[in-house]
């Protein structure tokens, strides 16, 4: 009788082990999903900008994304629309995935698909952003358009906290063609730069920041000169007045 008891029990045991595993596995399974996966949109620049020619842009750099530490796909989205001629300067789109390669540092790749003034153009992207020595956000890309037309950009900036609230920006972005694309005004050299100065005060937990500030954009080379052809300026001042927004 003892013996038959114990092997129930030995039974028993047997048949449930298989089934509290599967229930611990798919339990850690659905925390390491709810865990791991993650989503948001921000705004890093939503302002209205002023020239010194009176030229008035509404400008934008939003991002939205989605997926976990290892990998995330990323929906990036920059602009400049002119006010009072009701049309598109610049309008850039890019989606690219996203994989990180060292504890400050990932590396992107995916499509970017621009409307410039001109002709459409489509390019392959590949990129690395991060956090390099001393504090300074990098983003770095490498572009190659479906003609074969290669550029990068360098795009730096850097937060000085002045108090809890009261934030310094510094930025500097900065183009380069190693070819030249004449239908859309950019001749091979350095294209462009802008940099900007913007004072912000973060009023919900960098959630929402508006700021001031000036933003000074300047084109070179044969870019200068196609820009000048075609009656437009080469360098600009303009005052800025905006918002970072994060949701």
């Amino acid at each position: 009788m003892i013996r038959q008891m114990a092997a129930t029990s030995w039974l028993a045991l047997l048949m449930a082990a298989p089934l509290a595993t599967a229930q611990a596995a798919v339990s850690e399974q659905e925390d390491t999903q709810s865990a791991r996966y993650f989503w948001g949109v921000q705004f890093e620049e939503f302002e209205y900008r002023y020239s010194d020619d009176d030229e008035e842009l509404g400008v934008w750099k939003a991002d939205a994304f989605y997926g976990t530490d290892e990998f995330k796909l990323r929906w990036l989205s920059n602009g400049e629309y002119a006010i009072e001629e009701q049309a598109y300067e610049q309008l850039e789109n890019q989606l690219v995935g996203q994989m990180p390669v060292s504890d400050f540092f990932d590396v992107k790749a995916g499509v970017r698909i621009d409307t410039p003034e001109g002709p459409d153009r489509t390019y392959a992207v590949l990129g690395v952003t991060g956090l390099a020595p001393q504090w300074f956000e990098v983003d770095a890309n490498l572009y190659v358009s479906k003609d074969g037309d290669t550029s990068a950009e360098l795009d730096a900036e850097y937060e000085l906290l002045i108090t809890n609230y009261w934030i310094l920006v510094a930025s500097l972005d900065a183009t380069v063609a190693f070819s030249e694309d004449r239908e859309i005004g950019v001749g091979k050299g350095l294209v462009s730069t802008e940099t900007g100065l913007k004072l912000g005060y973060d009023l919900i937990d960098r959630s929402f920041s508006p700021y001031f500030g000036v933003v000074h954009e300047r084109k070179y080379g044969d870019t200068a000169d196609f820009a000048e052809a075609g009656g437009g300026s080469t360098e600009d001042w303009f005052a800025v007045v905006g918002a970072r927004l994060s949701f």
